[in-house]
């Protein structure tokens, strides 16, 4: 069929054309098909179907089917059904949980990346996998299949040292002192790192208040190499691009994939070059992992992954039932962070929790004795090294390396939740807190976040504050305030909890 083009100036992220449904009908093709447009190149694109956006004799060709196209929109092209990719087909095993050969998800890795697969295939891929999994084969060769569909740095030096944490503990700020403690020690360590999703901070968010993250392969490579580390956003590259596609579907469905999980982790690993990876997996009530159990699983597929990769892999079971410091949000967890860099001078949590990982990396990098990094670690922060390495990361990344704890600005508006009554706070809410703090506006808008005066089990006094909620608009701040009020993020009681006098009240 023959049929005149219409421009949608429109990304939509895939290769998808609109018919109207009088020329879907006749060629036989359903919402959701491929059709094949053929002019003096070829795009298999998806159909989307509508009864008036496009009239009978046109197809709608969205931005990324007229750039790979590269013509003027004046001329007629050929368009013929076409069949479904491999992959859709590979798809189907999983559902049916037979075990995939490594040609077969290196084509369906290939698929997600070149965008030739719906969204509703991606959902039925992961939704397979959380139900069913894979095995240790199939989850090896899928991370490699994620590697391999994107860039590599390929450093000359080496070890090359890695840090990551899987998440669901708020206040994570440990990267901004963990990456200039192990570089100062003379090791490698080029992090690149992810913004949030559902939460009110990434480490990327976090470091573009002190300096840019966006840089290439090429680029992270030459600065590592100069001053030992960077901190950057992963996304800006092209490294293990089938990640983000999947983490992009995985979203909405509210599932993460044990699977996917390792996957995820160890291709942006073994991506960078990474020859020693130190994985922080925090556990407790609202995390992703709740008891001790499960972290230990985790951790033992995590290490048997690494090393059928060729990476040494250690994790640390850290305790994640209350934020990490006493700041949620970009530049109240910054201005800790430096406030700790500066002058030791902080949250007891987030320094014994930076020092004891940073340890750990300084032990497999062979620059500490085992059991004598943490000391070391402490040594490097306490010295002022850690401090001077920083300065060399956000100078090199484009940034001030003269800025203080003092110079970042947080929102100018702020509200205070006090406690209701004299007692201890008894129960802390991490998914609560992050919510807060979303409402007011973070990690968007930098200075938003949340200050919190009072963690689990510290005592409190009627009319004291608990929580300080910062924004950069009033408007996202009276809304925070309302949501904090409404269902508040901390409980606040005295040590009696109950009084029970009758053993029918049990």
């Amino acid at each position: 069929m023959q049929l005149k083009v219409q421009p949608i100036d429109i990304k939509v992220g895939k290769f998808k054309v609109v018919l109207n449904s009088s020329d879907a009908k006749e060629l036989g093709v359903n919402a959701g098909d491929r059709v094949r447009i053929k002019d003096h190149t070829t795009v298999t694109a998806i159909v989307d179907f509508t009864e008036d956006m496009i009239s009978p004799g046109m197809i709608g060709l969205y931005h990324e089917v007229q750039e790979q196209l590269r013509r003027e929109w004046t001329e007629i092209v050929e368009v013929e059904p076409a069949e479904k990719p491999k992959s859709a087909r590979i798809i189907r095993k999983v559902m049916d949980k037979q075990q995939l050969t490594k040609d077969e998800i290196y084509e369906l890795v290939k698929d997600i990346v070149e965008e030739n697969l719906t969204d509703i295939e991606i959902s039925a891929f992961l939704t397979a996998s959380y139900i069913h999994d894979m095995t240790e084969e199939e989850t090896e060769w899928l991370t490699r299949a994620m590697v391999d569909s994107g860039e590599r740095i390929q450093f000359d030096m080496h070890p090359i040292m890695d840090k990551h944490s899987i998440g669901g503990v708020p206040g994570n700020k440990i990267t901004l002192l963990i990456v200039p403690i192990v570089a100062a020690n003379g090791l490698l360590i080029p992090k690149t790192s992810s913004r949030a999703i559902t939460g009110a901070g990434g480490t990327a968010d976090l470091m573009q208040v002190l300096a840019p993250v966006e840089f290439t392969a090429a680029q992270i490579k030459d600065m590592t190499q100069k001053v030992g580390a960077v901190i950057v956003w992963g996304g800006a590259t092209n490294i293990a691009p089938a990640d983000d596609k999947l983490i992009k579907v995985e979203y909405p469905l509210s599932i993460d994939p044990h699977c996917q999980l390792l996957a995820s982790i160890m291709a942006k690993k073994s991506a960078v070059g990474a020859d020693k990876v130190v994985i922080d997996i925090p556990m407790g009530s609202g995390t992703k992992i709740p008891d001790m159990k499960t972290g230990r699983k985790l951790a033992r597929d995590l290490i048997s992954l690494g090393e059928r990769l060729g990476m040494d892999v250690d994790c640390a079971l850290t305790y994640g039932s209350s934020p990490v410091g006493r700041t949620i949000g970009p530049a109240l967890e910054v201005r800790e962070a430096l406030t700790v860099l500066e002058s030791m001078e902080g949250p007891n949590s987030l320094i014994e929790k930076s020092v004891g990982l940073a340890g750990m990396l300084l032990e497999m990098g062979g620059v500490a004795a085992r059991g004598q990094g943490r000391d070391l670690a402490l040594e490097t922060l306490k010295n002022g090294k850690a401090l001077a390495k920083l300065k060399e990361i956000i100078a090199i990344q484009g940034g001030d390396p003269n800025v203080t704890s003092k110079d970042i600005q947080i929102g100018e508006f702020s509200a205070q939740i006090k406690a209701p009554s004299n007692g201890y706070i008894i129960e802390f809410r991490n998914k609560r807190i992050v919510q807060i703090a979303r409402l007011a506006g973070a990690p968007n808008d930098k200075g938003a976040g949340v200050y919190i005066h009072r963690k689990l089990g510290e005592s409190v006094q009627q009319g004291e504050p608990v929580i300080t909620i910062y924004a950069e608009k009033e408007a996202k701040l009276q809304a925070a305030l309302k949501s904090a009020r409404q269902d508040p993020p901390l409980i606040v009681e005295g040590m009696l909890i109950e009084r029970v006098t009758d053993i029918r009240e049990v």
